[in-house]
């Protein structure tokens, strides 16, 4: 083998490396590339969770919102309730002496 038919069996074996190793990335890039369709769905999806996303902190803000409202109001009935218990107590005691004091006078 001369060195001309070297250089020439060298170019022509680089050459085919070269095709074939374009012809795999030409391969692996039409099996893998995604579909305009699949980005589109992908982009309406993504918006979609980010709209849920969004509703649901501000249904724990709401929900946060009216628990304090309630726990507010608990604590005023909670209040009121022991206020009308203790007048309630407080007249009983007094009806039941003016009661004593009736049947000593009678």
């Amino acid at each position: 083998m001369t060195r001309t038919e070297f250089i020439i069996a060298t170019a022509i074996i680089l050459f085919v490396a070269f095709c074939v190793g374009w012809f795999s990335n030409w391969l692996i890039h039409r099996f893998t590339r995604v579909a305009k369709t699949d980005m589109d769905e992908l982009d309406r999806l993504a918006q979609e969770l980010h709209e849920a996303e969004e509703t649901r902190d501000q249904a724990i803000t709401y929900l946060q919102q009216r628990e304090a409202e309630l726990t507010n109001q608990l604590s005023q009935t909670e209040a009121e309730l022991s206020a009308a218990m203790e007048g309630l107590r407080d007249a009983r005691h007094e009806c039941e002496t003016l009661r004593v004091e009736l049947e000593q006078r009678g």
